[in-house]
């Protein structure tokens, strides 16, 4: 990591900078081998920066490694299942999802979770070379299954501690997108691709030491209510549409309405059976969208749970600047 300079792009072309003061940094941070072009090559994950060193817009990362290193001690582990759905296209405007008949719909949801067969998991080749792909980059890839809309995928990456969750996923997604082009496939990552379908979702499994101690169960609920007096401000920065997915169906919460309980998917927050019977373990958050920045979702967990929320406005600032400029340019 040391012998990679830094480097600079155009932050004009990426509405992160003006054309008259357009250079923004890179700063390389984590490099992990490059599954593509494999030899010597090498993937360099960066951090971006503006001309006068502050955090560029989209730059998630700098605040959530400051909450990551204040809250070392708690040692918080993340694993996050990432959802997406697998797309033809055909030109630049027109996709349907793999599998799909072009301009109608298959069968209604019932057979395609975990499922095997031509007839309903469509596109485990390019899920496939993902895993490979990953395996070979060195990335924390726990697993993968098809999920309940037909094209629709899971692979979860974890357990992570800290910064590394959010580092691990990005660059995770990204090597999808690549495994993707080799099928001429798209990856969406939309929380919600058809109303009355399954969405996509970023379900984030989360703990602290104090939770996987013994008799941590009591650190996990405390954990949840930090997480219910900060409801709205974290539904802010889980992912833009969610409010398409979580409608209270669908395996989803409402999002208007903070709940937990055990084994329970159509709460905010599940509690698993066997963290209950053991009385220690972890919780999942099941709010997040597929579309999610985790450095913002594991960022602002850590600092509710953690921290007491000493650093929420500062996240929500960065997030609400974020929106603000693309929404302008879009």
């Amino acid at each position: 990591l040391t012998e990679l300079d830094e480097w600079n792009y155009d932050g004009s072309s990426t509405y992160q900078a003006t054309t008259e003061n357009s250079e923004i940094k890179l700063k390389p941070i984590r490099v992990v081998r490059d599954p593509f072009r494999r030899g010597k090559g090498l993937l360099a994950l960066c951090e971006t920066y503006n001309g006068n060193g502050t955090a560029a817009l989209a730059n998630f990362r700098k605040i959530c490694n400051q909450v990551m290193t204040e809250a070392a001690a708690d040692k918080p582990w993340f694993g996050i299942e990432q959802e997406y759905a697998i797309f033809v296209t055909k030109g630049t405007n027109y996709k349907y999802p793999l599998g799909w008949p072009e301009g109608g719909f298959p069968s209604e949801q019932g057979p395609y979770y975990c499922s095997v067969g031509a007839s309903n998991a469509y596109g485990r080749e390019l899920v496939e070379l993902h895993q490979r792909a990953c395996f070979y980059a060195g990335l924390k890839y726990a697993g993968l299954n098809a999920e309940v809309l037909p094209s629709q995928w899971e692979f979860q990456i974890g357990p992570c501690e800290g910064i590394e969750m959010g580092d691990h996923l990005w660059l995770a997604r990204y090597l999808l997108h690549r495994a993707g082009e080799v099928f001429g496939l798209d990856v969406s990552f939309d929380p919600k691709p058809f109303k009355g379908w399954n969405g996509s979702g970023a379900h984030t499994n989360f703990s602290t030491l104090a939770m996987r101690n013994e008799n941590g169960l009591e650190a996990i609920v405390q954990g949840i209510e930090s997480l219910q007096t900060a409801h709205k401000d974290h539904i802010q920065v889980y992912g833009i549409g969610n409010e398409r997915r979580l409608v209270g169906a669908c395996e989803t919460s409402s999002i208007e309405k903070f709940s937990y309980g055990i084994g329970n998917r159509a709460a905010s927050i599940r509690i698993p059976f066997d963290c209950a019977a053991k009385k220690c373990g972890y919780m999942e958050d099941r709010r997040p969208a597929s579309n999610c920045d985790p450095y913002l979702v594991t960022g602002i967990i850590v600092d509710s749970v953690c921290l007491g929320g000493k650093h929420r406005q500062d996240i929500l600032q960065s997030w609400n600047e974020f929106q603000k400029r693309t929404t302008t340019h879009h």
